[in-house]
């Protein structure tokens, strides 16, 4: 999934339960269920190498820079003052992403960091076919944002 949906949904899941004992584990278990729906994100195609790591990376700057905007629009207008909840929960949920990024863009992956990614990868469906990818997303971040 980009990186949008997943913390979108962690947003959405801080600001909804406030109490980190019982949001964090929600929205870790979130980008799991996430990453099994049939999807297309920055990464598709690193590992086959149909897509190199540097276009990758240009691409998910893109993405990490319209995610804050959803965040802040969707999640920090309704609040004077920063809505710590959401943009915690737009972090916790993309932590499963930043620990492939060194395995993903620099090929170095820690021998702690590998049953972790090994788990994630478990998970992901991704497809090559774009539209029908990013059509699942969309559906979630028109919710979220009539919900929020």
């Amino acid at each position: 999934m980009l990186s949008i949906a997943h913390s979108a949904t962690g947003a959405f899941i801080a600001a909804a339960i406030p109490n980190p004992l019982i949001s964090t584990p929600l929205i870790f278990a979130s980008h799991y269920v996430e990453d099994w729906v049939l999807h297309w994100d920055v990464g598709t195609g690193l590992s086959s190498g149909r897509k190199k790591p540097a276009d990758a990376f240009k691409h998910e700057l893109i993405d990490l820079a319209l995610t804050g905007a959803f965040i802040f629009v969707f999640f920090q207008f309704s609040h004077q003052g920063i809505n710590y909840q959401a943009w915690y929960g737009a972090f916790v949920a993309l932590i499963p992403d930043f620990l492939e990024a060194p395995r993903n863009f620099f090929k170095w992956e820690p021998a702690w960091l590998k049953p972790i990614n090994k788990f994630h990868g478990r998970f992901h469906h991704s497809t090559p076919d774009m539209v029908k990818g990013l059509l699942p997303q969309i559906a979630l971040l028109i919710i979220i944002a009539l919900l929020a």
